[in-house]
């Protein structure tokens, strides 16, 4: 779990950082602050289980969300620089990807079935995603 938080917070803070340098770059001149809000409540009360479990029912929609307007902008051509669609891309598969991870850690350490969205789940339509499914090699999500 720590080794999936840390990857999680190196990898955002490179994006923040690389979307900064192109903001600078292609629109000198131009404010790039903006009001920050977080975007998932305070965790800093939890502890143990409560944390893991916690954390990971706000980072799954969390990273939905930046899956979906990744997938949106790359499928209406939205994007003005390759570079930014390579990184809807990158986003998109990477964070894909961990949500399935995430959701196998809610159902392996939590137990039950933790239903994906609609769209999110390997085999579609929103089933259910367990932790014993056989998606990919090695069995849930590749692990």
């Amino acid at each position: 779990m720590r080794a999936l938080g840390e990857s999680i917070v190196t990898t955002q803070s490179a994006e923040i950082g690389k979307m900064n340098a192109w903001l600078a770059q292609w629109y000198p001149g131009r404010p790039t602050t903006v009001d920050y809000r977080p975007m998932m409540r305070d965790l800093s009360g939890l502890t143990g289980d409560a944390l893991d479990e916690t954390f990971l029912r706000d980072m799954i929609p969390h990273h939905m969300a930046a899956v979906m307007m990744s997938q949106r902008m790359l499928v209406q051509g939205r994007a003005e620089h390759r570079e930014v669609a390579d990184f809807a891309r990158t986003v998109r598969d990477t964070q894909h990807g961990e949500i399935f991870q995430m959701n196998g850690y809610l159902a392996d350490w939590f137990g039950g079935d933790w239903p994906m969205p609609y769209g999110a789940h390997p085999a579609g339509g929103g089933a259910p995603c367990t932790g014993g499914a056989p998606w990919g090699p090695g069995g849930m999500m590749g692990r």
